[in-house]
């Protein structure tokens, strides 16, 4: 998992991300990058194990998916991302993302924009990809809903007011305050 990018100290949340998200996403992705893979299974067979067929009339489970033999380049190069932006973009991505690992997603992109664009990047300490699990880890999660609240006024202020944001920067964790409502992008 770490080799996958998987964060240290993220792995209290794999078991609930297996459960709900990782299966249905890579099945939803897959369905569109390639959808004749599976025939007319339409986004595969739920929670197959590598080796196990699939559903009636698909060739196989999307565990055993084959990238690089099934040569779906077209379809990804149409939506892949560039790093060519000329308009004010701010992203936020959670350093406990255990469905898009930040190693391999936010701070990749962060790379390609580079310094000279109209870009901010915030990586918000504990973050995860949603925020329904705060409740059940509130001493481990921080959520990041109210990041994307205050980057959005941020994001306003430089589009319509000219007010450059505060410089990228990986946003600690607060040790108090009501991390619910509240997140202070910088100074």
């Amino acid at each position: 998992m770490y080799a996958a990018g998987f964060a240290r100290g993220s792995e209290f949340l794999w078991p609930y991300h297996h459960q709900v998200y990782w299966d249905l996403t890579q099945r939803i992705y897959r369905e569109e990058i390639d959808p004749g893979y599976d025939g007319a299974a339409e986004a595969g067979t739920p929670y197959c194990a590598p080796g196990a067929p699939g559903a009636p009339g698909a060739p196989a489970c999307d565990a055993d998916y084959d990238y690089a033999a099934r040569r779906p380049y077209e379809a990804v190069r149409k939506i892949a991302l560039t790093g060519r932006i000329g308009k004010p973009l701010i992203t936020l991505h959670g350093t406990l993302d255990t469905l898009l690992p930040i190693s391999r997603s936010g701070d990749v992109y962060a790379g390609m924009v580079g310094a000279r664009r109209p870009f901010r990047y915030y990586r918000i300490e504990g973050g995860n990809h949603v925020d329904g699990l705060y409740a059940a880890y509130p001493d481990r999660i921080r959520p990041i809903l109210p990041c994307f609240r205050s980057a959005f006024e941020a994001l306003e202020g430089w589009v319509e007011r000219r007010q450059s944001p505060p410089p990228s920067a990986t946003l600690p964790r607060p040790a108090g305050g009501d991390l619910a409502n509240g997140c202070q992008l910088g100074r």
